[in-house]
């Protein structure tokens, strides 16, 4: 399922990430989209970012974001502002509790649907 709206990418990001689905994620991405990391690394393109995504996902997450702010720029671009937290399992078997601020940039496709084109959380050392 494509975005109608750039809010709308959050929301299916969530429910991609909840249900495992490592596809349904990329599909809210632009082939050359890119993700800035909490560790500053900054992954390039969908194969790239399927590996961060399916870390992820090997944690067994339960994600939710709160999306604080869209700002359009134009009518192909959007910036989003959210907060998030996320319980997981981490690869010692321990409970992981995690949570932070991102900003995303999403982009209008030729179709009219909206993907992400940066991704990125606020407590990574730009």
């Amino acid at each position: 399922m494509a975005a109608r709206t750039p809010e709308e990418c959050e929301m299916l990001w969530e429910r991609h990430l909840n249900a495992g689905d490592v596809d349904g994620l990329l599909a809210l991405y632009e082939s050359c989209a890119s993700h800035v990391r909490s560790d500053g690394t900054t992954p390039n393109g969908v194969e790239e970012i399927r590996e961060v995504l399916e870390e992820f996902i090997a944690m067994r997450p339960k994600f939710k974001v709160s999306l604080k702010k869209s700002v359009r720029a134009g009518g192909d671009l959007a910036v989003l502002y959210d907060e998030w937290t996320l319980t997981a399992i981490a690869p010692d078997g321990s409970p992981l509790a995690m949570g932070g601020k991102g900003v995303h940039v999403v982009h209008r496709q030729q179709d009219g649907s909206w993907a992400f084109a940066v991704t990125g959380v606020t407590n990574a050392p730009w």
